[in-house]
């Protein structure tokens, strides 16, 4: 049942928002304007990177895919091991990856307008990494479908092929994530790297529904204000703006969120929390008048939302089932007055 009670002013106002910031974003460049899967060959000395897990040395290799045109593209690229947890040994046995390309020879081709791009890999060799990695390009797509201020993906069936001559052709899926530099470009915008901000430059409209989508994903690891430990600002999150103007905070990296519900991921002891898969909201009080508003958004986008869930080709029936569930219990909360209090009013900080 939808909550009763809020203003259609509210609500008004918000999609209002929404559909001017839908309306001032440029299109994605080519490569993260299908969602279809994009089979690529990668041949690196992926022996080599695998060991040596350098976040500093790049090493040469070849990225090569067919055109829509049914012709043959190769290009030169470099890759790298990227990231800090999922990087160590102990964690993942194949980390997340950069791929660098050389921004003329992309030109013309899907790559047009590519530098470096993060890779998100299946961490283990097991087929339920790889579902793992299905639900996190999900989530990312989840937020594609309430805003175009968001990270776009692209999901690639991936052949590694070892130039070191030490492992055998391995087939698996990654994704793409957009640059953060091109989505400041799309958004018109310009990526602010400073130490930290105040939840007051934040805009609210914005801000509020993302930290609702932290909910619905069950997302605790992340902070859209400050960095983590010695770390520039913000906790998977990016800021971008342009002078006078209030502050985007658009998150990334939702690993440790229950939708994804890795293996390697944990409750945040802070929060006291036994799973991943229970939902702590952690949206700013300040953001509070935007709340209802930001449900009703959510509601608008449901069918788009689970069409979403139930479209990746290569997830299982478990894995769509466990994700359709955990939403399912989100819409459920929300269009409860009384949860909504007692769950995501009274709990803001």
């Amino acid at each position: 049942m939808i909550l009763t009670g809020w203003t259609l002013t509210a609500a008004a106002l918000f999609l209002t928002i929404s559909d001017a910031s839908a309306k001032e974003a440029k299109a994605p460049d080519p490569l993260f304007q299908s969602d279809e899967i994009l089979d690529v060959r990668i041949v690196v000395p992926l022996a080599t990177i695998l060991s040596e897990r350098s976040d500093e040395i790049e090493l040469p290799g070849t990225l090569h895919y067919t055109s829509d045109a049914g012709d043959s593209v190769n290009l030169d690229i470099k890759m790298q091991t990227r990231g800090r947890f999922r990087r160590q040994k102990d964690v993942c046995k194949f980390p997340p990856m950069r791929l660098n390309f050389v921004k003329s020879q992309a030109k013309k081709t899907l790559f047009h307008k590519q530098d470096k791009l993060k890779l998100v890999t299946h961490c283990q060799t097991s087929g339920a990494y790889e579902q793992v990695l299905l639900r996190e390009y999900t989530a990312y797509r989840i937020l594609n479908v309430m805003t175009d201020a968001s990270f776009k993906v692209r999901l690639l069936r991936i052949t590694y092929v070892d130039a070191d001559g030490k492992k055998g052709d391995d087939v698996r899926f990654g994704f793409v994530i957009e640059h953060r530099d091109r989505l400041a470009k799309r958004l018109g915008k310009t990526v602010l790297e400073i130490p930290s901000t105040h939840p007051n430059t934040l805009n609210a409209e914005y801000s509020g529904m993302v930290d609702l989508y932290h909910y619905l994903i069950g997302n605790t690891d992340f902070s859209s204000v400050k960095g983590a430990k010695d770390d520039a600002c913000c906790h998977n999150h990016v800021l971008f703006g342009n002078e006078g103007e209030k502050v985007w905070s658009v998150p990334y990296d939702f690993d440790q969120s229950g939708l994804v519900n890795a293996p390697h991921a944990g409750a945040n002891p802070r929060f006291k929390l036994k799973t991943v898969r229970e939902r702590l909201y952690r949206g700013r009080c300040r953001f509070n008048d935007n709340l209802r508003a930001s449900i009703e958004e959510f509601n608008g986008k449901r069918d788009e939302i689970f069409v979403v869930l139930n479209e990746v080709e290569a997830a299982t029936s478990r894995s769509v089932k466990s994700m359709v569930s955990f939403v399912e219990r989100f819409y459920k909360t929300v269009n409860s007055e009384r949860r909504v209090k007692s769950d995501l009013i009274k709990r803001c900080i």
